[in-house]
């Protein structure tokens, strides 16, 4: 078998050197594409909460949980906790901008919003947020997607997408989901 030249060598380097370019190029461009066409983009903001206050004061105590209407923002409070979404029911308009905002104050949880583009980590100390428009009505099923124990699979609350002239907020801005 012949010994390789050095011309060879540096041939077979450049060779080498173009097919790791290109493919870094193909994910660099996959990436792209989905942050562009499809909007999935990682997490904007960090922001900071004491998971063992959360509850006592602030923007998660109860009294401020679930849908409320500030102006022309609609905000969606929730507290993932081992094992329960609180509120279990939110209500979200069609066609119009909402701003998820989560949090827990015991072991990292998911949510996934299925039928939508809607999916994040809640953790500890952090506060999740995601920005997103529901375009078609009903209930849509939210589940826990992060195995957080052993009451993991009863863990899920419910989005309800209701049209414009049924989303109609009380005097403090507030939205929950009737009973049916």
């Amino acid at each position: 078998m012949p010994i390789a030249s050095e011309r060879d060598v540096l041939r077979s380097e450049f060779r080498w050197g173009l097919l790791t370019a290109a493919a870094v190029g193909l994910i660099f461009l996959a990436i792209l594409t989905a942050a562009l066409a499809w909007q999935i983009n990682p997490p904007s903001n960090v922001e900071l909460i004491d998971p063992k206050t959360l509850h006592l004061s602030g923007e998660f105590t109860e009294d401020n949980l679930g849908t409320q209407v500030q102006g022309d923002r609609v905000a969606i409070r929730m507290i993932a906790s081992q094992f329960a979404f609180l509120p279990r029911c939110v209500v979200a308009p069609r066609d119009r901008p909402v701003t998820l905002r989560l949090v827990s104050p015991d072991v990292i949880h998911g949510i996934l919003v299925t039928g939508t583009n809607v999916n994040t980590m809640v953790v500890p100390g952090y506060v999740s947020q995601v920005h997103t428009t529901f375009t078609r009505t009903g209930d849509l099923l939210m589940p826990c997607h992060e195995f957080c124990g052993m009451g993991h699979s009863q863990m899920w609350a419910t989005i309800r997408v209701v049209e414009s002239d049924a989303f109609q907020p009380d005097a403090q801005g507030r939205v929950a989901c009737a009973q049916r």
